[in-house]
């Protein structure tokens, strides 16, 4: 080759054993910010001003959703006000009810806590620090709309008005267990309070959801579905599989990944927290997503009540982000001191969404700390009755416990002749 009539070299490439890479400095493992024996570290969390972020309208399109889903959707500041676009006009006294459907299931959890300490059951898990997360959603969402929740949405239940005797049954595994001891305690089920049943294999209640929900689309009815999901289930391949149904058949539900920053004992930076928010997801799948304050009911209602009314326009799926804190242990059997700082629940900086609600309240000028302190009183009163009650069907160990004849019953249409004949031979 030449260039202006001089002969120039052709170039030499190293040959590929010549080339040495710099060496590798390590696997990258992701380390919480604190761990036992050392201070709470929040400060990877922006909490930007309540009532700062866009409300946007319903129908936009999901490009337009980027900054929402790094954001915080905030409704109640500092001092218990409502502020910005999200906030919602609500009945005061329906936010009474609210708190005290809050109050509730913190009580119910307390007590169900003591018994599985008392030996009365096997297992619990409690929502302590979480109770916005079901009881905002509760307000948003109708009774005929069908809920895919977790372990830790015990709120959706009590706001629907199932009874706290058949919960505290089915944790039993008693003669009046509805599920019939079937399932492990706090895996409920009630068709006619749409809560559809609990599943132990994580994430499946996602792609369950999606698929609710197209046919409720297809069949042109007006209900919707919701499904939760913890921030460290978004790992698994049901998250995903969800998220691209979702946003290719514009089903209609609601997909809430509760990041409470714990999944066990692994924290969120595990499933990728680190490296983006949740929420974020959905971006690259077409989704609008939303990234809101978890322990704000308000700002919960809002951005429930907006994704709903998306989703029964015909408009399709939202990905919602619940920033949150888990409080509490993952169950019973878990003991979290051993991976986190003991008072670290103590300082999580979006606080306690039942003092927060409290103080909006007393905002309001429609409470105040002795009606607060008689409503924590009466949910007691309430959980410890429901508690007697229950009790009085059996526990843990007694032999009260459902027929062993019931084993087949809600299973098939028909039973088959062989298991017909086979429990006639045991005599039941």
């Amino acid at each position: 080759m030449t260039r202006a009539g001089i002969a120039t070299p052709k170039p030499v490439s190293p040959a590929l054993d010549d080339i040495v890479p710099p060496p590798l400095t390590g696997l990258r493992i992701p380390e919480p910010q604190a761990r036992p024996g050392t201070a709470p570290d929040f400060s990877g969390l922006v909490l930007p001003h309540a009532g700062a972020a866009r409300r946007p309208a319903v129908d936009d399109h999901p490009g337009l959703f980027r900054e929402l889903a790094y954001d915080l959707i905030r409704v109640l500041d500092e001092d218990g006000n409502a502020v910005g676009p999200w906030a919602p006009s609500l009945d005061p006294q329906l936010l009474c009810a609210a708190l005290m459907d809050m109050l509730v299931t913190r009580a119910y959890d307390h007590r169900m806590y003591r018994a599985q300490r008392a030996g009365k059951t096997s297992f619990y898990m409690k929502s302590t620090g979480e109770e916005a997360v079901s009881v905002g959603a509760a307000l948003a969402l109708t009774n005929a709309d069908m809920c895919f929740p977790t372990y830790r949405q015990q709120g959706l239940l009590i706001s629907r008005g199932y009874p706290l005797v058949d919960m505290m049954c089915q944790i039993y595994s008693n003669a009046r267990d509805p599920l019939k001891g079937r399932q492990m305690p706090v895996m409920y089920s009630s068709r006619e309070h749409g809560f559809f049943s609990i599943s132990g294999n994580l994430g499946t209640q996602f792609s369950q959801a999606v698929g609710w929900g197209m046919a409720c689309a297809y069949k042109r009815e007006s209900h919707i579905a919701a499904a939760w999901i913890g921030d460290g289930a978004t790992a698994e391949g049901d998250f995903h599989y969800a998220l691209t149904m979702a946003a290719v058949y514009h089903a209609p539900v609601i997909l809430n990944v509760v990041n409470n920053q714990w999944a066990i004992s692994s924290f969120h930076g595990i499933a990728g927290g680190l490296e983006t928010t949740f929420a974020a997801r959905g971006i690259g799948v077409g989704l609008p997503a939303l990234r809101v304050d978890g322990n704000d009911l308000l700002a919960v209602y809002a951005a429930t009540s907006w994704a709903a009314e998306r989703a029964r326009r015909n408009l399709g799926a939202t990905l919602i982000e619940m920033v949150t804190y888990r409080r509490e242990g993952h169950s019973t059997s878990d003991d979290p001191t051993r991976y986190r700082p003991v008072d670290e629940p103590d300082v999580w900086p979006l606080g306690d969404p039942v003092e927060r609600l409290k103080r909006h309240l007393v905002r309001l000028g429609i409470w105040d700390d002795a009606q607060h302190a008689a409503a924590t009183a009466q949910a007691e009163e309430q959980v410890k009755a429901a508690a007697k009650e229950a009790e009085g069907f059996g526990t843990l160990g007694s032999d009260q416990r459902p027929s062993v004849a019931s084993m087949f019953d809600d299973v098939y249409e028909e039973m088959p002749w062989h298991l017909r004949r086979q429990r006639q031979e045991l005599g039941i």
